[in-house]
Formats: C-alpha cells, structure tokens, sequence
C-alpha cells in the first residue's frame, strides 16, 4: 500500500515538473518570437519607417509584415504606358475605393497593397479630393504620394493644334494654380528675347537662322502639357519650345529647302494649312496648292489670314461674311498682299509641319470646301475647274 502511494507521489510530481518545463519552454519560445519579431519589424521599419502613430501593435506587427514581404510588389510600377492619365478623387471616397478605383484605370496591380500602404503610414487620413495626373510607369509609393502632396500635383494644359499665341495665354492665365499671367506670357514671345529666361528661344533663333524681329508664333508646339503649380510663363514657354525643337525630324529644315523654303516660312506654310485643313490625308495637298500658287505667282487669297488679321480678344477667328476681302490694308491679308504673310497665323502640329516640308505632287492651284459638311475640299487646276465645283 505504502509502495503504491509512494509511486502515485513521483508520478504527479514528474508531471508537475514536466508542466513547469513546458511553460519554461512556452516562455522562451515566445520570448524569442518577440524578439524575432521586434529585430524583423527594425529591419522593415528601415525601409517602410515606423508607421503611422494611430496603429496598435498587432496592427502594425501585420501590416508591416505583409508589406515587407511584398516589396518588390511595391516597386514595380502599374504598366508601361508613361501617358500621363486625369485620376479624379471624389470627397468622402476610402482609400479602399481610391485603390479600387486606381487598378481599374490599371494605374497600380494590387489594389489591396495599395491600401495596405496608405494604411500602414498612415496617408489613408491624407488624400485630398481632386483631379491628380498619374502615369501607369509610377510605383505605389509615388502614387501615393501624389495622391496626398498637393505641391506634388502636376497640372495639365492642353494646346490645340491652330491656336494662336494668345488662345495660349489665355489657357495658361486662365488657370489659377500657374503663377502665368496673359501679358507677361505674350511679352515673353515677342523680341528681343530673354535668354536667361527660356534660353531655348534664342538658341532657336540661332540654329534656324529665323529673322530677327518675328515672335515665337508658329514655335509653341500644340499638345498636352504638365506643369508644376506655380510654374512661370518663362517655365512654360522654355517646355513648349523644347517640345518643338524635340518633334521636327532632323532633317526637315533640308526637306523645306528642297521645295524653295526656309525654315520659318515652311512654319509659315504649316500654319496656313493648319488652320485651313479638316481632313488629315488632304494637309499635303493643301501645302501643294500653297506652293503651287507661289511658284505661279498668284495671290494665296487664303481666308485663316485675314482671319489672323482681323482677330480680336473673344474672337480670334472671326467669320469674313460680307467683307471686301481685298480692302483690307493689313500685310497678313494674302487677298491683297502676294507671297506668304510676314509669319505664321498660328502655331501648327507636326502633321501640318510635315506636310509644308513634304507635300504632294500635284497641279492643283484652287481648292474649295465641299458642299456636303464633312469638312473635305474639291481641288481644282483651273480656274474654270474651280467655278464648276461651287455649291449649287
């Protein structure tokens, strides 16, 4: 009986000490999953930072865990296109549908790691209602970035193709966010210029060999651009003719010359194209009859120049209804003036560039627009021609 109860005893006492080694054990493995934990979390948090300052532990522990795992997820960016693409964010939105919404534009690949993101530091609380300009090439770091530094923000202007020089003003004045005012814009594209403002304007000046005294008409190259907020005139101005400089061919100043024309008046020639051409295959032939006319003689008697001429503020291309074209004293007026005018009428795309330098081979010396409203015209080589393809 005594030898039974003396076993019972070292049987409980064993497991007593079996249970004390397996909290000691339980201790030491957590205490090294703590101190895992807090060497792994110094480590992410050198790249990805402490985190935001509203997270509880276990919060943060996960987050940056899952974030760190992922890293290269969150270097890579959304796409290849580098367009720059108008992402708006309406108030009272989540981060969670902003992310949502932002890989459906394929801007990001991972919605819920953009979130994540934003969560872990906090910037969830920071996004500001508003249009921002985004690019798939970005990653979620700069996404989020630019979705809550409002100084980051990149504003877009677009130029249209046949805009003169002060529909330009106008568009870049009109926006409160640049530091660009319609005078100062207008002042900088007449001569002299300042080089030490825009020292891309005198080196075209330069290089092209242009006349003296012309404004940077027909120079500003239409298209779509982004600027910084508070960004100058001189700031815009050096961008749009760095951008001109960027899309002539090379070799387009020989192509001019191959058909009788300098540089600036092959600027000349693009811009009445520009502004007399709808259909896009019909440029090369406008730019034929153009230098067809020259080369015979003739008046252009082109309408876009009296236009150029007669324009005003709030009506820069105004209709020549019932106007004695001819009476009009104005050296742009090629109904009474014979060659091209002084200089460009507005400031031409590169298709109209190209077609100047490169136009079709033909012997048309009249053109008029057709009667049907599509914006096409019937050419004509002679007069006769001409009379016949008048509307009914």
């Amino acid at each position: 009986m005594r030898a039974r109860q003396n076993r019972r005893r070292a049987r409980q006492g064993n497991r007593v000490a079996l249970f004390i080694l397996l909290i000691l054990a339980l201790a030491a493995i957590a205490a090294l999953i703590v101190f895992l934990a807090a060497s792994f979390s110094q480590a992410a948090a050198g790249d990805l930072g402490p985190g935001a300052e509203n997270l509880n532990p276990a919060e943060r522990f996960l987050l940056l865990t899952y974030l760190s795992t992922r890293a290269a997820d969150l270097s890579a960016p959304g796409g290849a296109d580098p367009t720059p693409i108008t992402f708006s964010v309406r108030s009272g939105k989540t981060s969670a549908q902003i992310a949502t919404h932002l890989a459906e534009q394929k801007l990001v690949q991972d919605a819920t790691l953009l979130n994540y993101y934003l969560r872990y530091l906090g910037l969830d609380q920071h996004i500001e209602a508003g249009d921002f300009i985004l690019r798939q090439t970005m990653t979620i770091p700069e996404i989020a970035t630019a979705l809550t530094n409002a100084s980051a923000r990149e504003i877009s202007v677009r130029f249209t193709e046949g805009w003169r020089l002060e529909q330009m003003a106008d568009a870049l004045s009109a926006d409160s966010r640049l530091s660009i005012s319609r005078e100062e814009f207008l002042a900088l594209t007449q001569p002299p210029f300042d080089c030490a403002a825009f020292s891309s304007g005198c080196e075209l000046l330069i290089n092209y060999s242009l006349p003296p005294d012309v404004s940077l008409e027909g120079f500003l190259f239409p298209d779509t651009y982004l600027f910084k907020p508070g960004a100058s005139a001189a700031e815009a101005l050096k961008k749009m003719l760095t951008n001109f400089e960027a899309r002539l061919p090379a070799d387009y100043t020989s192509a001019a010359t191959e058909h009788g024309l300098t540089l600036y008046q092959a600027v000349i020639v693009a811009s009445l194209v520009e502004r007399e051409a709808v259909v896009e295959a019909e440029r090369p032939i406008i730019a034929s009859v153009i230098l067809n006319r020259l080369a015979a003689n003739q008046l252009l008697e082109i309408d876009a120049t009296v236009q150029y001429a007669l324009g005003t503020t709030g009506n820069w291309w105004p209709r020549l209804d019932n106007l004695d074209l001819r009476t009009i004293a104005n050296p742009y007026n090629t109904y009474a003036f014979a060659g091209l005018p002084p200089g460009p009428i507005a400031n031409p795309g590169l298709a109209s560039l190209l077609a100047a330098a490169h136009p079709a081979d033909t012997t048309y010396l009249y053109y008029r627009a057709q009667c049907d409203g599509s914006g096409r015209h019937a050419f004509a080589a002679t007069y006769e021609q001409h009379l016949a393809n008048a509307c009914s």
